[in-house]
């Protein structure tokens, strides 16, 4: 099928599915296959009619739910209803840690309830459309269009598509603007969030940061407009919202532009609207120690354990990195609350894995304590820990020694990012070659055969020297695991992602390296490892073409223009574009040639395009708290290679963010203890 399936009349009008206050009860196992007893408006289960289609379709266990800890709430018993989505198939959004503490934090409210929904393949798409079955959540199979709130979670720009066929699917109008009453509120939330101006005519609000206390607020502020009789329609909740802060609502921000296709200014149009709309920041992660009882699934996802995020935010200084930026300030957990939940999260799952997540776990002031005690807890019981990818100047053989000791030795990830030690002082990676070098020998020395080094093409001020000295660090590598271990059957592998400008970081105004170039150095890079055939065959080489990376670019620092182009690209058949095998650069750059004709704007003119300090940016008028002047100045030091400190151990480099937003930094050491654990 080339495009999107017609959509039927019934799929449309789906008013006899759904009004937010209509009521059923469910049975409280789930999935329901018995009739449902009506009251007033009836909110079908709609499994009886899905569960004959589902021998159909690939996977079809993903769209029945029933997992370990998932919520059934009576519909009537509740005041507020969400539905939360993270727009990607199942498989990798039951996993996402944000969709599941959000889930958790509501349902944990007697007056609400949580349900989810997951985009479906083009299988099962083509089916519901045959059969007039809209969105629907698992478990509890109610469609989507009877919640009151939408929340969508977003990590990556590249399932804005998705997006567009669960609304679709669900029978609400694409385009905010034409939502009626009967309508949930679409809101969007996660990193993208932070510029949502490509999907602004899609989404009725944008939640900023940090989504706990948001998405209580957003819960009263619903609760409170129902139960006064819906006052001034949607409108009038969508203003609560807005003059509230707990939201950004586009409709009530107009967007001028310049003869040059340049913004000229965003502004509110309407009283009482923030000029700038600000983050939400949870100070006291102890006090939010979720995800306490995770789902567990039935089907097979990408990441089974149970996963503790031992602190937020990150203050590196990593140039490129959004993440790190917009999660400021570091706040860890302490570690009598890490060993809390391990221990009820083990015992709530049954996970063998505990992952300790944060954006550097190693730097947790009292990483090396946790570690320990939680492999003597754990000693004999086959519970192993991890870390994502660990900085070289953080690790040591005694913290990967306890990482380790309940489990296999795997392969060690380190990121040095840049090639070249030129490139690390421009994206503010401080770490020598010398650094890494030491560490893998210490780690082969000490019995790990693999390590896995991540880097990036692309980035600003790049040479093609640059990239080609990433094969030289390889082959150091190899050469020094070699010596350290007395033996040959060790493996370097390099990964290797284009760098994409994200929004509300120094490289914002930077321009991204053209797809053909990035293809051409990856080349030679792979050539150049190739070349030595001693240390080849000892060094994988991973990485994409660089076309992917311009449409993510074009999405991450886009303006609402963009949205006509996600609109074609979807009713082009677009789905999953951020899975290799369904991305099409064609279908995304000839989108662009048609929405963009006779514009002063075009594909080039978002991405390879470099902006000035002058030049308004799409986000400007969101706040993350960072002050524009100083990471302009912080763009200015990478051009002329400064690095700037930590600011964990030094004095405020005043980046802007906790005067601003009334934080602070929170790390330790506490001195506390992990014990009181009790006895297994």
């Amino acid at each position: 099928m080339s495009g999107p399936a017609r959509r039927s009349s019934s799929l449309r009008g789906i008013s006899r599915f759904a009004r937010p206050d209509a009521t059923t009860l469910l049975p409280t196992a789930a999935p329901a296959r018995a009739r449902v007893a009506w009251t007033t408006v009836p909110v079908e289960s709609l499994f009886a009619r899905l569960e004959p289609l589902l021998p159909t379709v690939s996977k079809p266990i993903q769209y029945v739910g029933g997992e370990l800890h998932s919520a059934v709430k009576d519909w009537d018993s509740v005041d507020v209803r969400w539905v939360l989505m993270y727009p990607d198939a199942y498989e990798v959004g039951l996993p996402n840690q944000g969709v599941q503490i959000l889930y958790e934090v509501l349902n944990e409210r007697a007056d609400v309830l949580a349900e989810r929904t997951y985009s479906v393949w083009r299988d099962m798409e083509d089916v519901m459309r045959a059969h007039d079955i809209p969105q629907f959540t698992v478990v509890a199979h109610r469609p989507v269009r009877a919640f009151d709130v939408f929340g969508i979670s977003f990590s990556t720009e590249l399932g804005y598509t998705n997006l567009l066929t669960a609304l679709d699917l669900a029978g609400i109008p694409l385009s905010a603007s034409d939502r009626g009453e009967d309508d949930p509120l679409v809101i969007a939330g996660g990193h993208a969030a932070f510029n949502p101006e490509p999907i602004a005519e899609f989404i009725d609000a944008a939640v900023l940061g940090d989504g706990e206390e948001a998405a209580l607020r957003i819960t009263d502020i619903v609760r409170s407009w129902k139960a006064e009789g819906r006052p001034d329609g949607r409108d009038g909740l969508l203003l609560r919202l807005a003059r509230d802060g707990v939201a950004y609502v586009p409709s009530y921000y107009d967007v001028d532009y310049l003869p040059d296709g340049r913004i000229r200014r965003v502004a509110p149009n309407r009283p009482g609207v923030p000029w700038r709309v600000a983050k939400h920041t949870v100070m006291d992660l102890d006090a939010w120690p979720y995800p306490k009882k995770p789902l567990v699934p039935l089907a097979e996802t990408v990441h089974e354990r149970y996963s503790v995020e031992i602190f937020r935010g990150c203050t590196r200084g990593c140039r490129f990195c959004q993440a790190g930026m917009i999660t400021r300030p570091v706040r860890e957990r302490s570690i009598t609350t890490v060993g809390e939940m391990v221990q009820r999260g083990i015992a709530a799952t049954g996970f063998e894995e505990v992952g300790l997540l944060s954006l550097s776990s190693a730097d947790h002031s009292e990483i090396g304590e946790i570690a320990k005690g939680l492999a003597d807890r754990y000693d004999g019981e086959q519970v192993s820990l991890s870390l994502p990818s660990t900085r070289v100047d953080a690790f040591n053989v005694t913290l990967a020694n306890e990482l380790s000791r309940n489990g296999r030795r795997t392969g060690l990830t380190f990121a040095p990012e840049g090639g070249s030690e030129r490139m690390r002082k421009v994206i503010n990676k401080m770490v020598t070659e010398e650094d890494l070098i030491r560490t893998v020998s210490t780690a082969y020395g000490n019995g790990w055969r693999q390590v896995k080094l991540y880097f990036m093409c692309g980035l600003p001020t790049e040479t093609d020297d640059d990239v080609l000295q990433i094969a030289q660090m390889a082959k150091r590598v190899i050469q020094a695991g070699r010596e350290a271990a007395g033996r040959k059957d060790i493996r370097c592998t390099i990964s290797i992602g284009a760098f994409v400008p994200k929004p509300h970081t120094p490289f914002q105004w930077a321009a991204q390296l053209d797809h053909e170039t990035v293809d051409r150095r990856l080349r030679a890079l792979k050539g150049a490892v190739m070349a030595d055939r001693d240390y080849g065959r000892s060094i994988g080489l991973r990485y994409h073409d660089g076309r992917p990376s311009i449409i993510e670019g074009l999405l991450s620092r886009g303006d609402r223009r963009v949205g006509a182009v996600i609109r074609r690209v979807w009713e082009d058949g677009g789905r999953f574009d951020g899975w290799t095998e369904h991305f099409s650069f064609e279908r995304w750059a000839g989108a662009c040639a048609e929405v963009f004709a006779g514009m002063p704007v075009s594909l080039d003119w978002y991405t390879t395009r470099e902006r000035e300090l002058a030049e308004v940016l799409p986000w400007d008028h969101l706040d993350a708290g960072l002050d524009k002047d100083w990471m302009w100045e912080d763009w200015q030091d990478a051009v002329h290679e400064v690095e700037v400190e930590d600011c964990r151990w030094t004095p405020c480099y005043d980046c802007g963010v906790c005067p601003t937003m009334g934080t602070e930094i929170q790390i330790g050491p506490t001195g506390r203890p992990l014990l009181p654990l009790s006895p297994s």
